[in-house]
């Protein structure tokens, strides 16, 4: 067991770090503001290979372990948490692409997306099914040579500004919405399909640096070879990518975490009141302390399980919920402590700290939420060998 990183990793981590604080962190702000998409940004992180990084080869990807995906992501997030997660995102539907499309389709646009030159949303989530993705009502026919898809889609990161849909629907050959999971299929959808409309920007707490809108589908038409893997099969691919975009996530927190970490620490510094730096009280070191503590267990936590889902273990999925549910939580913490140690500074815009906390807030709530978690550890912990297994 070695827990140090290996120099390439550590160079890897490096370039992410140049990379973002040359292109992310002066524009992260103004980009927050306005509502910027920052197209152009996330294009030059695919130069860089950072649009494919776990993508398979065969569709343009550099097929890295998620272990070292996870380094690039917190090095970009300690900047941007936002605009990380939507790279984060765009790689999960890359790699879900790249591994279960059809030749044709990979090949039109494995090296497109894993470039960054066009970019991919992921469809799972509907207005009436968000933690019960399984019950989903989005239905794709098979008309003749073609796939005829009706229903929304709710709360999709890029929409509108997109260019493929990686889409979970009700396919005729799988089921009806009675057959549950095992009636789902998946689809690469062009994003500009005609039938496929966009719903208004949503205003949100964070994540204001990539859109997120509702999409409808009205007779959409694709042809039969955009299936993603075999009829069926979509719920267990939506599920593999969601082990991934878990640790993806607890990563964008461990990355923000760390940037309010850094921000805190100058700042006890810098600061005096009552004649001397407020890092010399006891009370402020303790809560460094415990910030601290907090963000390094979240960070192994998230690499434990990284490294789970690259060895194929048996209970990746648990570890990622696990890591998913902990560093979300501890990374929030510690943004928002990072805030309270800069008093009222930490409550303007001139100062990222709520920034990075706005951010930092939706991770407990998507790539399932954190109650939803606790009931797949929960599932698995109250299983026999659990107790030995898991550990």
């Amino acid at each position: 067991m070695d827990f140090e990183l290996t120099e390439e990793q550590r160079a890897f981590a490096q370039t992410a770090r140049d990379f973002a604080l040359a292109e992310l962190a002066p524009h992260a702000a103004e980009w927050d503001a306005e509502g910027i998409f920052p197209k152009d940004a996330i294009a030059k992180a695919g130069e860089l290979g950072f649009c494919g990084l776990y993508a398979p080869e065969a569709a343009g990807g550099l097929a890295l372990p998620r272990l070292d995906a996870t380094l690039v992501f917190e090095e970009m997030a300690a900047v941007d948490p936002s605009t990380t997660a939507f790279i984060t995102i765009h790689n999960m539907a890359t790699w879900m692409l790249g591994t279960w499309a059809t030749p044709a389709v990979r090949d039109h646009w494995g090296p497109l997306l894993t470039t960054g030159q066009k970019l991919a949303s992921y469809c799972l989530t509907e207005p009436g099914a968000g933690s019960d993705a399984a019950s989903l009502k989005t239905r794709a026919e098979l008309v003749g040579n073609e796939y005829v898809i009706n229903g929304s889609k709710a709360f999709i990161s890029g929409a509108g500004s997109t260019d493929v849909l990686v889409l979970m629907a009700r396919s005729s050959a799988a089921g009806d919405a009675a057959s549950g999971a095992s009636g789902i299929s998946a689809f690469a959808v062009p994003a500009d399909t005609p039938g496929i409309t966009y719903g208004k920007k949503e205003h949100k707490m964070g994540w204001n640096s990539q859109p997120t809108r509702t999409i409808s589908f009205d007779n959409v038409r694709i042809p039969a070879n955009h299936l993603l893997g075999r009829e069926g099969e979509g719920f267990k691919i939506a599920m593999k990518g969601l082990d991934g975009g878990r640790i993806n996530i607890a990563t964008c927190s461990v990355g923000a975490a760390q940037g309010a970490l850094k921000q805190a620490q100058q700042y006890m510094q810098d600061r005096k009141q009552f004649g001397k730096p407020i890092a010399s009280f006891q009370a402020l070191q303790f809560k460094l302390a415990d910030m601290a503590t907090e963000l390094v267990a979240a960070r192994q936590m998230v690499r434990l399980a990284a490294s789970k889902l690259d060895a194929g273990a048996r209970d990746a999925s648990t570890y990622c919920a696990m890591a998913k549910r902990f560093a979300t939580d501890a990374g929030f913490n510690v943004c928002n402590e990072a805030l309270q140690l800069h008093g009222g500074y930490g409550y303007i815009r001139e100062y990222p700290l709520e920034r990075l906390m706005r951010d930092a807030r939706v991770h407990q709530i998507l790539e399932g939420t954190n109650e939803i978690m606790r009931v797949i550890i929960a599932r698995r912990m109250l299983e026999g060998d659990a107790p030995d297994a898991i550990r």
